[in-house]
């Protein structure tokens, strides 16, 4: 607990410094909630055109979209400061996290921390509920454990991305639109049944980057469906796995570029 005490403390100041401004502070954090509802929005629209999504039904790819609309936002809660590390690489600030009794990437995480971002967590939580209460599931011990388990290993899976993606900044600097295509955009791929896509295109993001084990194959072992593009059912339960060596893998990433950082030179 007194080696938490001064990430506790920094975080504690973060808010209250923003709180400050408390008309600005509650329209950054209203702000924040609509985008999970624009996302939302965008499924619906599909939904209107098409009347199914790659042949999942409204009820089905609702639960897909809500786990996704409550992983990422978790993951940005937690981790989205990371996003920074090439401002902090580019002005040599990063040199000052270095110096101190602390981990960097732990000061990284509790500087500049968005308190906003809440708003995003709480909205994408009320539409998991809804989703599953609507979503048919038959209920078991294991599935009403993979219910709160599955939105954490997401956010493992996007936190352990954003880490990876923010780490290219050791080498290369200007890199954040490169890592912002794999996080934001592998949100948007994860919201919708992998059905959707084809080929090489499908077998990197979902298998490669592991984008099938935030939303879709935990969908599919909690409704009970076999997969249309024939995934064996044991792996749609394995999303813990996945996140557990995504993180590891990410660990190592991070521990490579910060013994290759070489300062600004100033």
């Amino acid at each position: 607990m007194g080696n938490f005490r001064p990430y506790r403390n920094l975080l504690l100041a973060q808010v209250r410094a923003q709180a400050q401004y408390r008309a600005s502070f509650v329209i950054d954090l209203l702000g924040s909630a609509v985008f999970t509802t624009l996302d939302l929005g965008t499924v619906f629209i599909l939904f209107s055109v098409h009347g199914s999504l790659g042949g999942f039904g409204g009820r089905e790819v609702l639960l897909m979209a809500a786990l996704t609309a409550l992983a990422f936002p978790l993951a940005d809660l937690a981790v989205g400061n990371v996003e920074r590390l090439r401002l902090y690489v580019r002005t040599g600030l990063f040199d000052s996290l270095l110096i101190r009794p602390l981990p960097a990437l732990a000061q990284l995480l509790a500087m500049d921390f968005a308190p906003r971002r809440i708003g995003r967590v709480a909205q994408g939580l009320a539409v998991y509920v809804v989703a599953l209460a609507v979503a048919g599931i038959p209920w078991t011990p294991g599935r009403a454990l993979l219910a709160v388990v599955a939105p954490l290993a997401g956010a493992t899976l996007f936190a352990s991305l954003f880490v990876a993606g923010a780490t290219v900044a050791f080498w290369w600097i200007e890199s954040g639109e490169f890592a912002a295509s794999f996080t934001y955009g592998g949100r948007d791929f994860a919201s919708y049944p992998l059905t959707m896509y084809r080929g090489a295109f499908r077998t990197l993001f979902a298998f490669g980057l592991g984008f099938a084990f935030v939303a879709y194959l935990p969908a599919l072992a909690l409704l009970g469906r076999t997969d249309p593009v024939g995934t064996p059912v044991w792996l749609h339960w394995c999303s813990p796995l996945a996140a557990m060596a995504a993180a590891f893998m990410a660990f190592l990433l991070w521990r490579t570029g910060i013994r290759h950082y070489r300062s600004t030179g100033s």
